[in-house]
């Protein structure tokens, strides 16, 4: 049975069509999605991108390690890095009916040695101490039912992502809304991490861009990166390719 929000968290809602069930809060905007017959592809295009993280990291590499989703959304990147890439994940979101949602409706894993599921605040999490240097992957996706910019976006959010992250660690956010500012969090993003180690991939057509970051590691050579893709298409069937010619860094931004 799914346990009630408290009152400044919005329900989570389920619809379903054409075979795709989606996660809702309490209004349209989409949240999440899974396809019912194929639960462990990324349905849709925003999600595939927060997965360009797999670019930055060594083909050796790509299954190994921690990998943290902040905002559970429908579970998708949780499934994929817990039951595609095996990794030890550990999911925080702060609406307990998002949870129970995902448990009922999208296959989120069952807690165990390699996934744990923490119903806390992002925020709490990243500025934990005692989570420095705890992470390899951090997938930042926290959005509210009106969708209308990051629930957490301050350069403060930014810094503790930053020190969540082990050395060679790679974070993506999901960047959208109707109130967001591309140009003001890439900027929040770039102050933590330097401007030279974060790129950007272009907007889908509902407008999520993607951010890439790494902690304390360059940016791999544009031969280092397409051996990747070719490797992460051939093994995991994500669109590795497409990923690669969508990254540019940040050159451009306009002045604060």
């Amino acid at each position: 049975m799914s346990r009630s929000p408290t009152p400044d968290l919005a329900p989570a809602t389920i619809s379903e069509a054409d075979g795709v069930r989606y996660l809702h809060l309490g209004t349209p905007w989409v949240q999440g999605a899974m396809r019912i017959r194929k639960s462990l592809a990324l349905e849709l295009e925003y999600i595939q991108r927060m997965m360009v993280w797999m670019l930055m990291r060594p083909s050796a590499d790509v299954t190994r390690g921690h990998a943290v989703q902040l905002g559970l959304g429908a579970a998708a990147i949780t499934r994929c890095c817990h039951s595609t890439l095996r990794m030890r994940c550990t999911a925080v979101e702060l609406n307990p009916s998002v949870i129970d949602a995902c448990r009922a409706w999208f296959h989120l894993p069952t807690e165990s040695s390699r996934f744990a599921m923490l119903e806390m605040d992002a925020a709490r999490f990243v500025a934990d101490p005692g989570r420095v240097d705890s992470a390899d992957v951090l997938c930042v996706d926290l959005y509210d039912h009106d969708a209308a910019s990051p629930v957490l976006d301050s350069a403060e959010f930014y810094r503790d992502c930053h020190r969540v992250l082990a050395d060679n660690g790679v974070m993506t956010v999901n960047l959208f809304g109707r109130d967001a500012s591309f140009e003001r969090s890439a900027r929040r993003i770039a102050a933590a991490f330097g401007a030279d180690r974060v790129r950007t991939l272009r907007p889908t057509r509902e407008g999520n861009t993607i951010v890439v970051a790494l902690k304390n590691a360059a940016v791999p050579e544009r031969d280092t990166l397409a051996a990747r893709a070719d490797n992460i298409e051939h093994r995991f069937q994500l669109p590795a390719k497409k990923w690669l010619r969508m990254i540019r860094p940040l050159t451009e931004l306009p002045p604060p």
